[in-house]
C-alpha cells in the first residue's frame, strides 16, 4: 500500500507538471477560456491556490479550517470572489499559488498513517486527503492543458486518481440521492507506460470497463464524457455509474456533452 510519503511526492509531481504548463504563458493567455463554464485558466489556478490553502488549514489548524469553512457557506453568490482571486495579476496568483501548496506540502509531512482530516463534508484519511488533492490538481490541470494546448504527458501518476474514481462509486450515487445498483463492477485499465493492468474490484464481477487509465481518470472527474474516450464498458451498471461518475465532493453535476459520436 502506497504510504503518505509517497503521495507526498506525487501531489508535489502533479503540482509542478502544471506549474510547468502555466509558467511562461503571457499574462493574456491566463484568460483564456476553459471547459468549465464561465472559468478561465487564472480561475482553474485560483481554485486550486484557494483550496490547496483551507487544506492546509484543515491539516494544521481546525478552528480556523472550520471558520474558513463557515465563511465559504455564507459567501453565497460571492464565492467566486472568494475563491478565484482574479483581483491578483496572473504573476501574483502564479506566485501565490506556489507559496500555498508549498505550505500545504510541508503541512502533510506532519499527518500520521490513520489520521482523519476534516474537510467539506465527512472527514477523510490522509491518504484519501492527500490523493483528493492530487486527484484536484490533476482534474483542473487538464482543463488548462485542454484550454492552452499545453504539454503534460499522463503518468503512474493517475493510478491515484483512478483508484479514488473506483472507490467513489458509491458517493456517485448517495450524492444523487439514489440507490447504488447491485452488483459489482470490475475495472481492468491500461497504464501510460504499459506494463500490467491496474485493476480495481473482483474477477467475475458483474459488469467491466476497460481501456486506457488516463481515459478513465478522465470520466470520472468529468473532464471527458464517455463517448469520447476508448473506455469498452460492459454490463448495464457500469455503464450507469459511468454517465454519473463523480469522483469529487460537491453537489452532482453532469459533466461535459460528447464531442463526438461514439
Amino acid at each position: 500500500m502506497t504510504d503518505l510519503a509517497s503521495i507526498t511526492a506525487d501531489l508535489r509531481a502533479e503540482q509542478d507538471s502544471l506549474d510547468a504548463v502555466v509558467a511562461d504563458l503571457p499574462p493574456e493567455r491566463w484568460d483564456t477560456p476553459t471547459a468549465s463554464p464561465g472559468w478561465s485558466v487564472r480561475d482553474q489556478i485560483g481554485h486550486l491556490t484557494y483550496f490547496d490553502g483551507t487544506a492546509k488549514l484543515a491539516i494544521t489548524d481546525a478552528d480556523a479550517f472550520q471558520a474558513a469553512l463557515e465563511e465559504l457557506m455564507a459567501s453565497g453568490g460571492d464565492m467566486e470572489r472568494l475563491t478565484l482571486f482574479r483581483d491578483l495579476t496572473p504573476a501574483e496568483l502564479l506566485e501565490r499559488w506556489r507559496a500555498g501548496r508549498a505550505e500545504l506540502l510541508e503541512a502533510a509531512t506532519t499527518l500520521q498513517d490513520g489520521q482523519r482530516v476534516p474537510w467539506y463534508g465527512p472527514s477523510m484519511s490522509a491518504k484519501s486527503f492527500l490523493t483528493a488533492r492530487l486527484m484536484e490538481c490533476w482534474a483542473h490541470g487538464t482543463d488548462v492543458v485542454d484550454a492552452v494546448g499545453g504539454d503534460r504527458p499522463p503518468t503512474d501518476r493517475l493510478r491515484h486518481v483512478a483508484q479514488i474514481g473506483f472507490i467513489t462509486r458509491g458517493w456517485t450515487y448517495a450524492n444523487r440521492g439514489e440507490e447504488v445498483p447491485p452488483g459489482d463492477v470490475r475495472v481492468e485499465l491500461d497504464p501510460p507506460g504499459g506494463g500490467e493492468p491496474w485493476t480495481f474490484g473482483p474477477e467475475g464481477a458483474e459488469a467491466t470497463v476497460r481501456g486506457p487509465a488516463e481515459h478513465f481518470c478522465q470520466v470520472v472527474t468529468q473532464r471527458r464524457h464517455l463517448d469520447d474516450t476508448d473506455l469498452v464498458v460492459e454490463g448495464d451498471i457500469a455503464l450507469d455509474w459511468l454517465r454519473k461518475a463523480q469522483a469529487y465532493a460537491g453537489p452532482p453535476t453532469e459533466g461535459p456533452a460528447p464531442r463526438r459520436a461514439r
